[in-house]
């Protein structure tokens, strides 16, 4: 399905409190042949298509999205690319190598892209962001207007987001910042991530609050509350640094967590955190001016 010239998918009837929102700013696609990397964590055996997300977000009311590179499949950004270039509704960020070109960059750019994805998560090491190639494509990152789009373990925060905010680019942190579950809200990650926002140049994701109780929660105690920390973290947020500098994001199809959850929960999710339908209408506008603007 091309959508360029699509009507806009018709909202569901629902009330005021629970519009919205507009924009899912975290979503991945994919299909089950992709290449995948040595080091991914896991391999679905499903897809995942634009197609397949779309309808999710027409079921839902929700109109646009961002699409996340994809850690397991490393710097093969080719399918996304693709679709991006059908679906004008979309935009991405790509995981490349720190030595690629600005005419490949300025090529994406055309397709869609809007950021780089810097995937640590799970990482055995850290890139030295102070070295030449990364300086240099940090510097291409900031001459685009595009940003870096952080995923980590909280605990690695403050080592990745000092040299990132140092070289000028934008940054997007993703998942709360993955905070410690044993003090979320006083850790070195959330309170290097506060000093971050102070800068006015770093956003943060609500989203795959799931993933907070940590990598195996879900097999450790598979019937426990998954977003209890989601719940405290996203007050914390709201009251600290407000819906200019937050994004919302579903994180769909919840890989490693098909079986519990489903976008409709991740909305609700949403809407418990925000419950306020005037603020998540004005981070709709911070994710529209940031990625579509």
């Amino acid at each position: 399905m091309t959508d360029e010239n699509s009507p806009q998918p018709p909202a569901p009837s629902t009330s005021p409190e629970q519009a919205g929102p507009l924009v899912d700013c975290h979503a991945h696609i994919f299909t089950p042949d992709m290449p995948v990397a040595g080091d991914a964590w896991i391999a679905p055996e499903y897809a995942f298509t634009a197609d397949d997300l779309l309808h999710q977000l027409g079921r839902y009311g929700v109109h646009f999205a961002v699409i996340s590179g994809l850690s397991i499949v490393g710097y093969y950004n080719d399918y996304m690319i693709g679709e991006l270039r059908r679906h004008r509704r979309l935009r991405g960020t790509v995981i490349v190598p720190a030595d690629v070109d600005r005419y490949t960059l300025d090529a994406m750019q055309g397709d869609g892209v809007v950021g780089i994805r810097l995937q640590l998560a799970r990482s055995g090491s850290l890139p030295d962001f102070r070295s030449d190639a990364h300086r240099l494509l940090l510097r291409r990152v900031r001459d685009l207007g595009w940003h870096v789009h952080v995923a980590i373990e909280g605990p690695l925060l403050p080592l990745v987001l000092e040299p990132l905010l140092e070289s000028g680019v934008d940054v997007v942190i993703d998942h709360f910042g993955h905070p410690d579950p044993a003090d979320p809200l006083n850790c070195a990650g959330f309170v290097a991530m506060m000093r971050a926002v102070d800068t006015g140049r770093t956003w943060i994701k609500l989203s795959g609050g799931f993933r907070l109780p940590g990598p195996a929660a879900w097999r450790d105690d598979p019937e426990g509350d998954l977003e209890i920390l989601a719940q405290g973290v996203a007050a914390e947020l709201l009251a600290r640094v407000g819906p200019d500098r937050l994004l919302w994001g579903s994180d769909a199809p919840f890989v490693g967590y098909e079986k519990r959850i489903a976008y409709a929960d991740v909305l609700a999710s949403y809407r418990s955190w925000v419950p306020d339908a005037a603020v998540r209408a004005q981070i709709d506008r911070t994710a529209l001016k940031l990625y579509f603007g």
